[in-house]
């Protein structure tokens, strides 16, 4: 029977957060939310103000299902040495300084274009730097993984978080800001300079220790009885059918073996956690513009201050879970995220009214600040060491695909039904996670357990 996890002192708690892996996932946070609100509530917020339909606004959404997919590189990404970067950097940051070139290369692209005139261009420039993001995220998560041991992954998620929201803070509140002083070109300029950041970060930060891949593969039973099956078939069929079973299929296999019939609905829970605010974030920003709120009432409202208010949730949501473990908070955070869409429904109905804003978005964002970190260090938690990249590229692909794949109709939704109709739908959406939530807080051998109460 699995131990009972023991309680942490606030201080131990507290002390967690001065780790240098900890600090680091700050700045590995902020790289990787930077690029994510430039194509999707950002570019949302510029199509609309340049005078884009919104039916044709929701269907960009979908460029963020290149989030939700990217499992299917992710084995390339953690296993394919890259020439001159990895023996450099070694195979994580290596793949995150590719990543990054990528998201600048997008983001300096999309500044000089014209929407209304050029929507297939902007489509095409969003769809790199979402590749280039996604690419980053991979390896960002296995880098996270592999730098500590699990009884500091809930610090990390939480300030892992924190970065991600400051970068948000600035694809959103200070994109915002610049386009309204000078322009969407000076904008996603700014922004691509900012990219500088995370580069630095690769570049300072060491890369986590782990075995070679060739070390790696021996050790897999499948890939061992792969290659007595095919011995005297040419060395290259039986390197590369030895890669593939060991990126590949693998890490599908070890997650099924370890969870057995649990694990459907393990995914299942994985795949709905967070289906009620990624179904209505498309229509946030079309919401505040159709309202009558200002650019600058905007960057005020729902980027600097309800960015603040999700930081505050991410640090709240580390320290809880440090104190009493990610099973209660599961269930709190489920429930929180799917209630705070009924006060978009209610600001719809109430009209341009700047307290209604702010209380929707400090609940909003507080509310997905906690339940982000908490359901980080629950991911991190049913991830194999062996399988990193792979097997969290997975889980965080199937957390945002069904989402975003709603988010995409959201705007023909309010053109039928109008605004406050859609969230109180996104908001029913949340129950099956509140459900899921609660069985799987209640099965100790799906929780994890603290290094300090193993000992």
């Amino acid at each position: 029977m699995p131990t009972p996890p023991v309680q942490r002192s606030w201080q131990d708690a507290l002390a967690i957060y001065l780790r240098a892996p900890v600090i680091t996932m700050l700045f590995l946070g902020f790289s990787a939310g930077l690029p994510f609100l430039l194509v999707f509530s950002t570019l949302s917020a510029w199509l609309r103000s340049d005078g884009v339909e919104v039916a044709a606004i929701g269907f960009f959404a979908w460029i963020g299902m290149l989030y939700s997919i990217k499992f299917f590189w992710a084995p390339v990404v953690d296993r394919l040495p890259l020439p001159l970067l990895t023996r450099r950097l070694g195979q994580r940051r290596g793949w995150m300084l590719l990543a990054q070139a990528m998201i600048v290369a997008g983001l300096v692209g999309l500044a000089g274009i014209d929407p209304l005139g050029q929507l297939p261009l902007v489509a095409a420039f969003a769809l790199l730097v979402a590749f280039g993001s996604a690419t980053q995220d991979i390896a960002i998560d296995a880098f996270r993984i592999e730098s500590a041991p699990e009884d500091i992954q809930a610090a990390m998620a939480s300030t892992y978080i924190i970065g991600y929201r400051g970068g948000l803070l600035a694809a959103g509140a200070g994109a915002l800001y610049v386009a309204s002083w000078l322009s969407w070109e000076a904008a996603y300029l700014s922004m691509a300079a900012l990219v500088g950041i995370g580069i630095i970060t690769v570049l300072v930060r060491p890369e986590p220790e782990r075995l070679s891949l060739s070390t790696q593969l021996i050790h897999e039973p499948r890939v061992r009885a792969f290659l007595r099956a095919s011995r005297g078939r040419p060395k290259p069929l039986r390197r590369l059918g030895a890669w593939v079973i060991g990126a590949i299929v693998c890490p599908f296999t070890d997650f099924f073996t370890r969870y057995r019939h649990k694990a459907l609905w393990l995914l299942l829970f994985v795949a709905v956690f967070r289906i009620s605010d990624l179904a209505m974030a498309s229509m946030a920003n079309p919401l505040y513009i159709d309202l009558g709120f200002s650019l600058k009432e905007i960057a005020n409202v729902t980027n600097a201050f309800g960015i603040a208010m999700s930081i505050g949730g991410g640090m709240l949501g580390g320290l809880l879970v440090a104190r009493y473990g990610i099973g209660p908070l599961l269930v709190l955070g489920a429930t929180a995220a799917a209630l705070t869409n009924l006060l978009f429904s209610a600001l719809a109905l109430t009209g341009q009214s700047l307290p209604m804003l702010v209380m929707a978005i400090v609940g909003d964002n507080l509310a997905n600040g906690l339940a982000s970190a908490v359901f980080i260090a629950f991911l991190s938690s049913l991830t194999s060491r062996a399988y990193t990249a792979t097997q969290y590229a997975l889980f965080s692909s199937l957390m945002t695909l069904p989402g975003k794949f709603l988010s995409g109709f959201g705007g023909l939704v309010v053109e039928v039904e109008g605004y406050a109709t859609f969230f109180l739908i996104s908001a029913v959406m949340g129950i099956p996670a509140v459900l899921l939530a609660l069985w799987i807080s209640r099965d100790r051998e799906l929780m994890p357990v603290p290094e300090a109460s193993r000992a």
